[in-house]
């Protein structure tokens, strides 16, 4: 799998491949997955997806914008996900691995502060938070996609906000799981998947989601939600490492130019999210007032375009 990137630099010529990197550990060398995607010396877009546990796979509808508007991007799946390396070593589960392993992909991609723009998207944001928190200097500008600074307020919102939206019977129903810790039962999970997700997540009805989405879905890497996110998008419950981030007060600390993205619908406070627009010294916000989590689906020319046009004037 060497020698796949076109050299040309280009920018009319599009190309792509798969690259795998070796990621160093204390428990070892791993293997991760990425595919670049067009050619643009000067405008490099690494994406960061969710989950954690996810996969780059619901990433896939930026094939229709991004090569028009000469952005050279990278799917990468995380470490335990999708392509890369298996991973069931819980001491590699955590907000510190990932951010080194991001630093080493960067390295191996000869991505720097020239061209290097990183775009985050739910867990995948708090990644990108973190990395520029500690990485900053090697970035061109930062994207933080459907993603708070702060899980607490992420749980609140979600009890407080959205649970209230819910038939209260279905809601009755998820709280009995909830109290009992009965977060696997296939009851809770289809409740939430039916009820909630619809609504919040990506705003189709389930058997209407595309094709990507539902790869992506299939490909989770469950232990590792669990125990990072805990078992739904439904706020973040039980013992999920996540539980108290926030990085609320350290924002002030991101100096790059940096986006926010915000949607009405989404599982997040779009109000929180333009307040962090203007937490950070450089801030922007997009707002997608169809769009809910996955935006760059059900608002999807809303989405992109707020990317595009943040990328170009950066």
């Amino acid at each position: 799998m060497e020698g796949y990137f076109d050299q040309s630099g280009r920018d009319d010529v599009w190309t792509g491949g798969v690259k795998m990197i070796p990621i160093e550990t204390s428990l070892g060398t791993f293997q991760v997955w990425t595919k670049r995607i067009g050619n643009n010396p000067t405008k490099k877009l690494l994406l960061l997806h969710g989950g954690p546990g996810a996969t780059h796979e619901y990433f896939e509808s930026a094939d229709s914008y991004f090569p028009g508007e000469s952005i050279e991007y990278y799917y990468y799946d995380q470490l335990g996900s999708g392509n890369s390396d298996p991973s069931e070593q819980k001491e590699l589960w955590s907000i510190e691995h990932y951010v080194e392993e991001v630093e080493q992909v960067r390295t191996a991609l000869n991505l720097s502060a020239d061209n290097f723009f990183l775009l985050g998207h739910s867990w995948g944001g708090i990644l990108a938070i973190e990395y520029a928190l500690k990485y900053q200097q090697h970035l061109k500008g930062l994207i933080i996609s459907n993603m708070v600074p702060s899980i607490p307020d992420y749980i609140e919102y979600a009890n407080t906000v959205l649970a209230a939206k819910l038939d209260p019977a279905v809601l009755q129903e998820i709280r009995g799981f909830e109290q009992t810790d009965d977060y696997e039962n296939s009851k809770y999970l289809e409740l939430i998947t039916e009820h909630y997700y619809p609504r919040h997540v990506l705003r189709r009805p389930p058997d209407q989601w595309p094709e990507p989405v539902n790869r992506c879905f299939a490909n989770l890497n469950f232990p590792i939600y669990v125990h990072m996110q805990g078992p739904s998008e439904f706020g973040v419950v039980g013992d999920a490492t996540l539980k108290n981030w926030d990085r609320k007060e350290d924002l002030k600390n991101i100096r790059v130019p940096t986006l926010s993205i915000g949607a009405q619908y989404d599982t997040m406070d779009p109000k929180q999210m333009e307040w962090m627009a203007n937490e950070v010294p450089n801030g922007r916000f997009l707002y997608c007032p169809e769009g809910s989590h996955m935006a760059m689906y059900d608002d999807q020319q809303v989405y992109f375009d707020g990317i595009a046009d943040f990328i170009h004037n950066v």
